[in-house]
């Protein structure tokens, strides 16, 4: 089992995709005394290929494998988990989606990175960790959701391909910006499902000869909630598992002692981050949960395309593959929904890695 937190992704991306086995020259070398992340050239080692798969609002235990959500099946996540590497602990620092993915690009914190809340813009002189990556001869690309703090979708530094749309974005019928220009989709586009294809259409068109890094960031599952058709009311009807702490007259279940539950908590449930008049009323919890399970399977789905893909074109023994979510999500826990606050469910998020010969295991599991 491995205790991380999310600032150290870019690090651990870095420990497997560049070896560092012999002296190089500057060209072949890129340093940053901020971040104190070094990535050098062996000219013996093939670099490592690199997918990074994001998803937003994702908690740690909503997978079919952990038996949490006993209906629920994500089968490509298990796959994920059982043939490669769970990283059980693993918790972000600040549960929102704009500090969160800044950690994840810069390595840093968000004293550091500024980018303290969902408004808050990535400062000009921040370094994303795929500049490194390019440095040292990858090509790169990234397909999705940015969100931080600019409301736009141009084109980011470290990223030869690019794919994005404006802040949050939409589940259906989308308008991307490709490199630079905007595309608008209609008839029902889906957004999980377009971004997979682009995603899988730039591996097929990609430089065989250069290694590369895939930065595939979800829409999904982030509220409000919206599966793909396909996926609308399958879970329908099924019984939910309501957690100890939702309710007051449940104190004491599980050695739960709603007394000393603070004050900021017990005002939040009638709000529209708790139970009690969640979102404004405008949905029930029952409805909010099973949207949310139906909303991950697409996820799950784009998954399961993308290693399908390394698979059949003998890819995976050199590609490290990355799920993760941004932040955790309450369902119910002490009367909340959301994230933004420092419980677990909140803070701690799903991280599975899978492929490059089970690299991570033979290096940092065994040791």
């Amino acid at each position: 089992m491995i205790h991380l937190t999310k600032f150290l992704i870019p690090s651990l991306l870095a420990a497997f995709v560049v070896s560092s086995c012999q002296q190089p020259t500057e060209d072949d070398q890129i340093k940053s005394a901020d971040n104190d992340l070094e990535l050098r050239k062996d000219a013996e080692t093939k670099p490592m290929n690199v997918v990074f798969i994001l998803s937003d609002d994702h908690r740690y235990d909503f997978m079919g494998f952990t038996g949490k959500v006993p209906f629920l099946k994500t089968p490509h996540m298990d796959k994920m988990a059982r043939q490669g590497t769970h990283i059980q602990n693993a918790f972000v620092t600040t549960s929102l989606c704009s500090p969160s993915r800044a950690s994840i690009l810069t390595g840093q914190l968000s004293h550091r990175h500024q980018v303290i809340d969902n408004q808050s813009a990535v400062p000009d002189t921040s370094v994303f960790f795929p500049q490194y990556l390019q440095k040292v001869g990858y090509e790169t690309s990234f397909f999705g959701k940015w969100h931080m703090g600019e409301h736009h979708a141009n084109p980011r530094r470290g990223f030869d391909h690019w794919v994005s749309f404006k802040g949050q974005g939409v589940y259906y019928n989308p308008v991307l910006n490709v490199d630079g220009k905007e595309e608008a989709y209609e008839d029902s586009t889906y957004i999980t499902d377009l971004l997979t294809g682009k995603a899988i259409k730039w591996l097929e068109n990609r430089q065989k000869d250069k290694p590369f890094f895939m930065y595939l960031s979800h829409k999904g599952v982030h509220s409000e909630f919206a599966p793909a058709r396909r996926h609308k009311n399958v879970y329908e009807g099924e019984p939910l598992q309501y957690p100890p702490t939702m309710s007051p007259e449940n104190a004491g279940a599980k050695g739960y002692n709603y007394e000393d539950v603070p004050e900021w908590v017990k005002k939040q449930r009638y709000s529209w981050h708790g139970v009690d008049y969640m979102f404004h009323g405008a949905v029930t919890f029952d409805e909010f949960y099973q949207r949310y399970t139906e909303t991950l399977l697409s996820v799950d789905e784009s998954i399961g395309q993308v290693l399908e893909y390394l698979e059949q074109n003998g890819l995976l023994e050199n590609t490290l593959v990355f799920y993760m979510g941004d932040n955790g999500f309450s369902f119910g826990e002490h009367g909340l929904i959301d994230k933004r606050h420092a419980y677990e469910e909140s803070m701690r998020v799903p991280l599975l890695v899978y492929g490059g010969n089970n690299v991570l295991k033979r290096t940092v599991l065994d040791n």
